[in-house]
């Protein structure tokens, strides 16, 4: 243990006023582990000691929870925002008890769990971090839930650097947190100065820090970030709004010649100076007594969401119109009625994605993120951690791309969230490209962990909802803005990587793949050539990823292994390839594809899908054009 370090303390709304015995501690790896080949190994050593005070305090002396159940879902939570520091994320919860010690010693090999950042194979992190300035938005999706959906006493805790408080997700972040006033959460800006490659832009100017944190509403208090007595009288502090802890410290903290110096970010101790730091460690030790851990309190409610299924059959009839982006709001609302721990979240569009409908018949768990589309990916991520909740993320299908770094992170998380983009492709009509979701399957189907549904009626986006509702991973819901006939009957089964024959029959010669806008073009499409005697075969993939394979690759081969792909996005990554790679290598099988192949403009929707080439007259002149090869 430190030396100085006081007993730990009753929840912050009972403590009293907090005392230290001893010197002011040295600021290197808590007290364990006293090994030179840890040291000597460890990543980011420098960072680790600049927050030694602070882990220490906040592990053993303010956070309650159970060391040797990480996710129990009473116990605090704590996010490494700066998670370039694990090994000392590490090291706390050996000391805890969790990990064994020896364990340590495996740090970032291939055998081990404690990768080089944090990552959720590990039972203590719920998040993964690395990427840096992402993990205040998880903290404030985990404090949101604390507060309004489980009405629980846990809080929650976030460390950050300094260095990532460049990024603009960060003060999404904190704007968040301050609109919904999460006083169960508390960030701690680890002030250490220096970045990776240069010192950081403020420094050590903790008082512009602190401006900057008070005018996005927040209570903060400075404090010597190696005084384990500031510390412990800062995080006892309980106000009616988050807090940030602002910390001043120093890189490299206590270790003779780097202390403070730039170009030793990342860099493990030369053996000869490990043996000499794990020297000064030991001297400075006091006491070897164990602090045992506060437990939390166990006030947070039993949560079940598993098996959650529509409480009726689609209410849509044959023929009738809707656009898929109001069938998504309609299905979202009607799920959120058989389980409360259905939430959805939009960025400010929830008139035009339809997420309106939810928030009208469940506000109470409707999350208006504005537009800051990075933080509600990253607040959906901590809803999600501890299968709390099932949330729904809805935006425009073009402004998921700039939240693409904490969607992959979320894969990396191994988070259950679900997307639904509105408004793909040029059908969207007088908007114009910035609108446009043309590169989003491409962006959904490059992460491992995803689901790619893409509906084509009111009936199919309904169980798409519902299926995403109960796949784990990533799930994307691709929705279009015109209304579209109702092609299936409310029993059709629907089921991931299970496509549908839409139109067949024995004389067709060319498959034709569509979904969304283009389904429907083709089946005009079919229309217009079955008066020429040219029959072809129309399927709806409905997952774009995983794709029925079979399915396809027998219906090329029931149609001279004739394959025409047509779809409202661009040629790269979207169906076109999509079919492409899943057919590789067959023989005798030829893959046509339509698409957008241009930068678009405004204009009427249908002008659009004719200039662009993907309408039913353009799908019906391809068709000819294959059959003539013939």
């Amino acid at each position: 243990m430190l030396p100085g370090l006081p007993a730990p303390t009753p929840p912050p709304t009972t403590a009293s006023p907090f005392t230290s015995e001893g010197p002011e501690p040295w600021g290197g790896l808590v007290s364990f582990p006293h090994d030179q080949e840890f040291i000597e190994m460890a990543n980011h050593p420098t960072s680790c000691c600049s927050a030694a005070e602070i882990m220490a305090v906040l592990f053993f002396h303010t956070m309650r929870y159970k060391p040797l159940d990480p996710r129990n879902p009473h116990n605090d939570r704590f996010i490494l925002s700066k998670g370039h520091a694990a090994p000392i994320l590490y090291a706390v919860w050996a000391e805890a008890g969790f990990l064994p010690e020896e364990e340590l010693l495996n740090l970032r090999k291939i055998t081990s769990d404690l990768d080089g950042h944090p990552v959720p194979k590990q039972a203590f992190t719920d998040v993964a971090t690395g990427s840096l300035g992402q993990g205040l938005g998880a903290a404030c999706g985990m404090a949101y839930t604390g507060k309004y959906f489980d009405k629980a006493s846990y809080r929650v805790y976030c460390m950050m650097g300094d260095g990532e408080l460049s990024e603009g997700s960060v003060w999404e972040a904190m704007a968040f947190a301050s609109i919904y006033k999460l006083d169960n959460l508390i960030a701690i800006l680890d002030i250490n100065r220096l970045g990776q490659s240069d010192p950081t832009p403020l420094q050590h100017q903790v008082d512009v820090y602190q401006k900057r944190c008070e005018a996005f509403g927040w209570h903060t208090v400075i404090v010597d970030g190696h005084s384990v007595e500031e510390l412990c009288k800062a995080f006892g502090q309980a106000k009616h709004q988050p807090t940030a802890i602002i910390a001043k410290t120093f890189k490299g903290r206590g270790i003779s010649g780097i202390e403070d110096k730039e170009a030793w970010h990342g860099k493990p101790l030369p053996k000869n100076m490990a043996d000499q730091i794990v020297q000064e460690i030991c001297s400075q030790i006091q006491s070897t007594k164990k602090i045992l851990v506060t437990p939390p309190q166990e006030d947070a409610p039993l949560v079940d969401i598993t098996n959650i299924r529509m409480p009726s059959p689609p209410s849509y009839k044959v023929g009738d119109k809707i656009a898929t982006r109001k069938a998504y709001g309609q299905a979202l609302a009607k799920l959120g009625r058989v389980n409360d721990r259905i939430i959805a979240l939009d960025g400010d569009t929830k008139n035009s994605t339809f997420s309106e409908i939810f928030k009208k018949e469940h506000p109470d768990r409707f999350i208006e993120c504005y537009i800051a589309e990075q933080n509600m990916v990253s607040v959906a991520v901590g809803c999600a951690t501890r299968n709390r909740t099932v949330p729904f993320c809805s935006a425009f299908g073009a402004f998921f791309t700039r939240a693409f770094d904490q969607i992959r992170m979320a894969a990396i998380s191994e988070s259950n969230i679900n997307f639904c983009g509105s408004h793909c492709g040029v059908s969207i009509g007088e908007d114009g490209p910035s609108q446009m979701a043309l590169e989003d399957l491409a962006m959904f189907r490059s992460i491992p962990t995803a689901t790619v549904f893409y509906p084509s009626d009111g009936v199919s986006t309904e169980k798409a909802v519902e299926l995403a509702a109960n796949t784990k991973g990533i799930c994307f819901i691709r929705t279009s803005r015109p209304e579209n006939a109702i092609i299936y009957n409310s029993n059709e089964d629907f089921q991931i990587k299970q496509a549908k024959v839409v139109l067949k029959s024995k004389d067709d010669q060319v498959t034709v793949i569509g979904a969304g806008v283009t389904l429907h073009e083709a089946l005009a499409a079919a229309d217009l050539l079955k008066k020429e005697k040219i029959n072809i075969r129309v399927l709806d993939p409905f997952t774009i990823k995983p794709l029925d394979r079979n399915l396809i690759l027998s219906s090329a081969r029931a149609t001279k292994g004739r394959i025409l792909t047509v779809e409202d996005h661009y040629y790269e990554g979207g169906i076109g390839e999509a079919v492409s790679s899943a057919l590789v290598g067959e023989p005798g099988i030829t893959v046509s594809r339509l698409a957008v192949g241009e930068v678009p403009r405004s204009g009427k929707p249908a002008e659009l899908l004719k200039m662009f080439g993907i309408d039913r007259d353009a799908i019906a002149q391809a068709v000819r054009d294959l059959v003539a090869k013939a």
